[in-house]
Order: structure tokens, then C-alpha cells, then sequence
């Protein structure tokens, strides 16, 4: 599991990291909070927008979000995030998705035909995985509908995840806790001048939480990489 700050190199925080989806029930300090944050926005920037936002929640605004979201889904409420999606995943992405989810119901022990296990497992993600703090990536709508958005929120939140995981925290990246995004704008008092990017659940890793051992197999660097002009 993660460690302190002072014995990672920067590989060792980028190899190690991994998805965390169990948490003990212990509060993360404001003050760590503050400096995990202000060292992700360290991130690039696409020219120096800076447009993201961080509403960070805990207690009972993050209790009152994971009942309205839980209870909109079972009542069959659809699908409100604000961030586009393609309407079909391609094959080879499906793939991908398939064995993580794979890895992590063999950790947890679910087997295929429990049906009731695999519920319980997607209600765990719709309430943020019950981590004690959620924080909410936003950014300015008056850039809606420009890649400068999700680029500069895809790069802020890699960099908060992997600086809460340097100073012995865990994270989840985690799309399902925003489902019912006006229930999320409510509670956790996000103006209209902001667009609901997504969402990461935070707190000390549950070191017995066997899904907290998955590690997500990643592509080949000579499927990912083409260099053009090299000599060797």
C-alpha cells in the first residue's frame, strides 16, 4: 500500500498507485487536503487556462449526496452527468473494461452468477465507495464544449490522484458518484456557472480491502508508442 511521502520516488508514486475502492473509516485533515490540491494544480494547462474548480465534501453533504444518487438510480432515475459519452463503446475499449472488472470481482470473490453481489458492488460505486471525502472536479462553463476542458481536468485529476497517493492517501476515479449530477450540485453547493466533470473519492487506504490489491494490467509500450525518424 502507499506510503509516506519522503521514501517515493516519482516512479515508485506513478508504478504504485493504484485504484482504491475501500477505505477506513477515518477522517483525511483539511490541511492534507489543501497541500494534495495545490500540488496537483502543478499540472499542464493548456494555455494556462487553469480552469478547473475542486468542491471538496465530507460528512453530511457527502451522506446526503450518496442517498439522493443511490436512491435516483433504484428508482430508475436516468443518467445525468454533464460530460458527453460516446452512445457505444468500441469492442477493443469494452475489452479493457471487461478485465478489470474481471480482476476485481475475483478479489472480492464474486462470482458470475451472484447477482445479488455484483448489485451490492455497483451500489458501493454509486456511493462514492464510501470514502470520507469526495472532491468534485469542475470547470468554467463559459469553456463548454472545448477540448481545453477535459484536458485540463484530465491532467489535474491524474496529478491529484497520484499526489494524495504520495502522501499515503487513496483515490478512485469515479464517474458513478455523480450519476444524478443535480443531486450533487445541491449538496455539495456547485454554482451553474460550473460543469460537473467528474468526481474523486479520497481517504486512508483499507489495507484488508482485497479489491484494493488490483492492479489494471496496462497496453504494451509497441501499441501504444510509433517513433518516427529515430536511427535504432
Amino acid at each position: 500500500m502507499s506510503q509516506n511521502s519522503s521514501d517515493q520516488t516519482y516512479d515508485e508514486v506513478v508504478t504504485g498507485r493504484r485504484s482504491i475502492r475501500g477505505f477506513l473509516d477515518r477522517p483525511v485533515p483539511r490541511a492534507l487536503i489543501e497541500e494534495v490540491i495545490a500540488l496537483a494544480t502543478r499540472a499542464p494547462s493548456s494555455y494556462n487556462n487553469q480552469c478547473w474548480n475542486f468542491t471538496v465534501v465530507t460528512g453530511d453533504p457527502l451522506a446526503a449526496i450518496r442517498q439522493g444518487n443511490t436512491e435516483g438510480i433504484l428508482a430508475g432515475q436516468p443518467d445525468s452527468r454533464e460530460f458527453r459519452r460516446h452512445d457505444h463503446t468500441p469492442d477493443s475499449h469494452r475489452a479493457r473494461q471487461v478485465a478489470v472488472a474481471k480482476q476485481l470481482f475475483g478479489a472480492m470473490g464474486i462470482e458470475r452468477e451472484d447477482k445479488a453481489g455484483r448489485q451490492d458492488w455497483m451500489m458501493r460505486g454509486f456511493r462514492q465507495f464510501d470514502a470520507p471525502v469526495s472532491i468534485v472536479v469542475t470547470y468554467d462553463r463559459e469553456i463548454l464544449g472545448s477540448d481545453i476542458a477535459p484536458f485540463d481536468c484530465g491532467a489535474v485529476t491524474n496529478a491529484l490522484v497520484n499526489a494524495a497517493w504520495s502522501r499515503g492517501l487513496g483515490c478512485v476515479i469515479n464517474s458513478q458518484g455523480i450519476m444524478q449530477s443535480p443531486v450533487v450540485r445541491e449538496h455539495a453547493q456547485i454554482p451553474e456557472d460550473q460543469v460537473i466533470m467528474i468526481c474523486v473519492a479520497m481517504g486512508w487506504p483499507e489495507p484488508d480491502f482485497p479489491a484494493n490489491a488490483v492492479v489494471s494490467e496496462r497496453r504494451p509500450l509497441d501499441e501504444t508508442a510509433r517513433f518516427i525518424g529515430f536511427d535504432d
